[in-house]
């Protein structure tokens, strides 16, 4: 027996030729007699079955190495490279990734030091289509930061012009930020190197990949991604390699964070051994990184997201799922709630793709232009999809938990995190304690209790 079909537009219509009713969900009395609350928005009471489980607030203890004196760890990394800058050199700093602890700090110790040395400094935001794609958008992007002209005493020439500097491989151009290649004789470039939230490689986030991907502006972004993640862990190091080669990079400063997403590292890498340096710091990264400590969650709730937390919003990584479904490592989530997004990232909500019910507040904060220009230029447009969208946290709860496979409201293994950068705090609920706390790397903070709720159904607690 065929499927039924859709009646196509204009065609006559056809008794039993058309798809049955979808079932009627029965409307909830809500004080105005439908199923709507006072927004005129859609209630989910009908999916509140059962009691909620309790939770309890719960620390995690987590690398805690950090860098005090930031301008004098700067300055101790650059001192064995400090001799390729000569006096009235025209030297390029290049900034432009989102959340790096301190990067204001060490961007200032920076530009100090190479005054020092005798050159004249400028920076520019090396960020690819970040801020719109916009040499203004940039310029607020680094200010979010608190890399400013005046915060650091110096020009910011902000520019999506580029300069082609040949192919490193046939139909794959590489580009270069104007103001760097045409006013600068040498080009440092500041990152943090961490793994990344689309790919697996030697390399990932780092020196390299703002070589390769930062510097190149929109064009260049647009281009590189246009490949496709799967050759991300080829493309880097050629491209990296390839830029080397024909642009006056005499080293690079690379940063690492600690599990607190502090600063724990900072090191001076000569251009000839950025990408042996670089697998070396991304395995110290990794290591160092915060996760969840569960193999299987049900429900994860993340009060934010945002560009300054991860790339992708939510770091795939910590959250065990990308826009295609799990990555294959833990943890397993079945439903992820996004309550909000953070002030820095600007309306920018590239990866709320990624979640399955967000509350009205994160998905209004959207800027759509932000968020489609990231999400185009990355080739993920499923990146900016809107979630089924809730008015409270009691309703995203009821909504998620229904959505969720042989779960009840009872038994339901459910952890509330900041944002997933911000890991040492969690709620957990009672189906998961135990387990969590017989891996002995975690406390109690708050003893098990019932989720709190206001008169809106959205959480009383605070995770900040």
């Amino acid at each position: 027996m065929s499927e039924p079909s859709r009646a196509r537009a204009g065609s006559p219509h056809v008794p039993g030729d058309e798809l049955s009713d979808p079932p009627v969900v029965p409307a909830e009395t809500t004080g105005t007699g439908d199923a709507h609350g006072r927004s005129g928005e859609p209630r989910f009471d009908v999916f509140e079955r059962g009691t909620l489980p309790e939770w309890a607030l719960v620390r995690q203890r987590l690398d805690t190495d950090e860098v005090d004196d930031v301008r004098g760890a700067v300055r101790e990394a650059l001192q064995p490279v400090i001799g390729t800058v000569e006096p009235g050199m025209r030297v390029c700093v290049a900034a432009g990734s989102r959340g790096i602890d301190r990067i204001d700090e060490v961007v200032r110790a920076t530009i100090e030091r190479l005054r020092e040395a005798g050159a004249e400094v400028f920076v520019v935001p090396a960020m690819g289509s970040h801020g719109g794609a916009t040499p203004e958008g940039q310029l607020e992007v680094l200010a979010s930061y608190g890399i400013t002209p005046g915060s650091m005493d110096c020009e910011i020439r902000s520019s999506m012009e580029t300069v082609e500097l040949g192919e490193v491989r046939p139909g794959v151009p590489v580009f270069m930020d104007r103001h760097a290649y045409d006013e600068a004789d040498l080009i440092v470039p500041v990152n943090r190197v961490k793994p990344h939230t689309d790919f697996t490689g030697e390399i990932e986030s780092g020196l390299a990949k703002m070589i390769a991907i930062g510097l190149g502006k929109q064009k260049g972004a647009d281009t590189f991604h246009r490949q496709g993640f799967a050759v991300f862990h080829e493309l880097i190091p050629e491209v990296a390699a390839f830029t080397l080669a024909h642009a006056p990079i005499p080293f690079g400063l690379a940063l690492v964070e600690n599990g607190h997403a502090r600063l724990a590292r900072v090191a001076a890498v000569p251009a000839g051994r950025i990408l042996e340096r670089e697998r070396e710091l991304l395995r110290e990264a990794r290591d160092a990184m915060a996760r969840l400590p569960f193999p299987e969650i049900d429900v994860l709730v993340l009060d934010r997201i945002g560009k300054d937390i991860s790339g992708l919003g939510m770091d795939s990584n910590v959250v065990g799922r990308y826009y295609a479904g799990p990555t294959g490592e833990p943890p397993f989530v079945q439903r992820i709630v996004v309550r909000g997004l953070t002030a820095e990232t600007e309306g920018n909500a590239v990866g709320i793709g990624m979640a399955d019910v967000a509350l009205r507040g994160a998905v209004e904060a959207i800027d759509r232009h932000k968020t489609y220009m990231n999400c185009i230029t990355a080739k993920t447009p499923e990146g900016a999809r809107i979630p089924i969208t809730v008015d409270s946290d009691r309703d995203a709860l009821a909504v998620a938990i229904a959505a969720c496979l042989r779960v009840m409201p009872e038994t339901a293994r459910i952890v509330r995190i900041r944002d997933t950068k911000h890991l040492e705090l969690l709620y957990v609920s009672a189906p998961l304690l135990l387990e969590l706390l017989a891996g002995g790397r975690c406390e109690v903070v708050e003893p098990l209790h019932g989720m709190r709720f206001d008169d809106r159904g959205l959480f009383t607690e605070r995770l900040d």
